[in-house]
């Protein structure tokens, strides 16, 4: 029997979860830190670093106190977060600026050009994220900074994921050659690659721009899967976190890749990890390049499969901007969804409030919404958007399967599914197959897994997953109301497609910035 900390930060807060080998979860706490966003710039998403550590220390004490444990009997810590969420640090790794949070879309410009330069010096890196780079990912976000921080870029001595972040500051490491990098996070988002000599050749990153000279070097570090060790817990931060020194932490990784581990995702299985966003992550023995889909990764989400991500840049971001405008709350506006019929609202919504993540890759998009009539009401718009959501994950779905990426089973992770039952019910009836749902929460429940195997009490991660995650429940689809989606989806299908391509919305969000 053994204790770990499983660490996952999300948007808003850090969970932190006391897990024990043999009974599961023995407790949690979460603490939160502010988005710092700008009303006259919607692409702007910040958040402090000091914040986050903050917020780190709270959670911890919390956990420990609801589990009713001493620290000292815990004997691993791991840490997923969000990404890419980017930070420049100087040469002792303090850092420059705050985050560039994942959901911090001005680098779209950035991004384009990476995309359209990869694509004139036939760079085999884009095609490993779909044949476009996108302004949530490291290379373009920090470009954007590069270049908006002429003061700064002299002292900057690397970048950082989060996770990797996060990782060095607790095993004390200063040197950023020293520095963990996760090749979940590095693959995904920086086009590392191993098969292809790590990242792009540094001819490739200066003909993007000249300031992204010497990057390539600056990125240095130790490349690991997070069946490795980061380092060891520093006695600074283990008198902090109330833990004992020198217990070891793991690389870490990205909070949907493991939330998908902990969902129980196996070969076969596509977890929808619901929350702010959507990832749809999947594994695979084999390597699939899939046109569109933002990563296909050897060694992530699990060390030894290929890791696959998908999804959509907001979900839950949505239903509360739906709910806000209504001046009401996504509980109290769901209240009487479940009497809803498929499509009876008329309304058609496409999830493009914070851009297309997959398959379109688009940052320019916004969300749009067909069949409104005077009587429609916030309510109606909710139910439509979760329809809609469910559409939109379709087409990833059927994307990946006519690439040879294997779905058999559908598993709705992520906090949303575990309070919005009305989800999950629409998800399957669009998906026209059962939707799995674990019987409990899995929020931090990766982190612990891999906590587990850094402390050696379990071998494989099959054996933890056996161990630790939770049964699932099934919701089966209603084939009446499956035959209406149907319908429907060939509908948002076409449309999809059509205005995803078209420059209508473009054009919106042009006006309206240089109006701004």
């Amino acid at each position: 029997m053994a204790i770990v900390a499983g660490v996952d930060f999300g948007t808003l807060s850090v969970r932190v979860s006391i897990v024990d080998s043999a009974q599961g979860r023995l407790g949690s706490g979460s603490a939160e830190y502010p988005l710092h966003r700008k009303r006259e710039d919607p692409d702007h998403a910040t958040q402090s670093h000091a914040d986050h550590m903050r917020a780190l220390a709270e959670a911890t004490a919390k956990a420990l106190a609801a589990a009713g444990v001493p620290g000292s009997s815990v004997e691993a810590i791991a840490l997923d977060t969000t990404g890419s969420s980017v930070i420049p640090v100087d040469a002792h790794m303090e850092p420059l600026d705050d985050y560039y949070l994942w959901c911090d879309h001005r680098a779209w410009k950035e991004a384009a050009e990476i995309t359209a330069k990869a694509h004139e010096l036939h760079l085999e890196a884009i095609e490993w994220c779909g044949g476009t780079y996108s302004s949530e990912w490291g290379f373009s976000k920090l470009l954007h900074w590069l270049r908006h921080n002429p003061e700064k870029r002299g002292r900057m001595a690397t970048a950082l994921e989060h996770c990797d972040m996060v990782a060095a500051v607790l095993c004390g490491i200063t040197d950023p050659a020293q520095a963990p990098r996760s090749i979940c996070a590095m693959g995904h988002k920086w086009m590392w690659n191993a098969g292809l000599g790590g990242f792009p050749p540094e001819s490739f990153l200066t003909a993007v721009d000249p300031l992204l000279a010497g990057v390539r070097e600056k990125l240095n570090g130790r490349y690991q899967t997070s069946d490795q060790i980061a380092g060891h817990l520093c006695n600074e931060w283990a008198a902090k976190l109330g833990l004992p020194a020198g217990i070891p932490i793991p690389v870490g990784a990205f909070d949907a890749h493991w939330d998908a581990i902990g969902a129980g995702c196996n070969i076969g299985d596509v977890v929808n990890v619901v929350g702010t966003s959507t990832c749809m992550m999947a594994i695979s023995d084999q390597v699939t390049l899939v046109p569109g889909v933002c990563g296909v990764v050897p060694g992530s989400i699990h060390p030894f499969k290929t890791g696959i991500e998908a999804g959509l840049s907001a979900t839950g971001d949505i239903f509360d901007a739906i709910a806000k405008r209504a001046g009401s709350s996504v509980g109290a506006l769901s209240e009487g969804l479940e009497a809803y019929r498929a499509g009876q609202t008329g309304l058609l919504r496409f999830s493009w409030d914070n851009g297309d993540r997959t398959v379109l890759v688009n940052p320019e998009l916004s969300g749009m919404t067909l069949g409104w009539r005077l009587t429609h009401t916030a309510q109606d718009e909710l139910f439509a958007a979760i329809e809609g959501t469910a559409f939109h994950k379709r087409i990833i779905l059927e994307r990946m399967a006519e690439h040879g990426v294997p779905v058999s089973r559908v598993i709705n992770g992520g906090g949303i599914p575990q309070k919005n039952e009305v989800l999950n019910r629409v998800y399957a009836n669009v998906f026209g197959k059962p939707v799995l749902v674990p019987s409990s929460e899995v929020t931090s429940l990766g982190s612990a897994i891999f906590a587990f195997l850094a402390a050696g009490t379990f071998q494989t991660v099959e054996q933890a997953q056996a161990a630790l995650c939770p049964k699932f429940r099934v919701v089966e689809p209603d084939a009446k109301s499956s035959a209406v989606y149907q319908e429907l989806f060939a509908v948002y299908r076409k449309l999809y497609f059509s205005f995803g391509a078209g420059d209508e919305l473009k054009t919106l969000r042009r006006v309206a910035a240089e109006a701004r």
